[in-house]
């Protein structure tokens, strides 16, 4: 007879590999993305252009917004994270036009 603690600590332990391998994944990705943006940043300030764009934010919201769903994540969830994330990526373009 299999013990259900032990069972139940095994199956905890395989979502939580799981979990920070994702996690993993994330900051990678993150780390990537911030790579983009600087470069996109430096590109910005080079040629006078506004640190924000307004539009394409909306658009990426929108479009985030869309995945979320098709993912099962909470669309709300997913457009304050973006929203996060594109503050901090104008707060970096603005560093560049300084």
């Amino acid at each position: 007879m299999t013990d259900p603690v032990k069972l139940a600590a095994e199956v905890l332990k395989e979502h939580r590999a799981s979990i920070d391998r994702l996690d993993a994944i994330l900051v990678y990705t993150l780390g990537e993305r911030f790579k983009h943006t600087q470069a996109v940043g430096k590109l910005k300030a080079t040629h006078d252009l506004p640190p924000s764009d307004p539009n394409r934010e909306a658009d990426q919201i929108a479009r985030l917004e869309d995945l979320a769903k098709e993912a099962d994540l909470d669309p709300e969830f997913a457009k304050k994270f973006l929203n996060f994330i594109i503050a901090e990526v104008i707060q970096h373009h603005k560093q560049h036009q300084s």
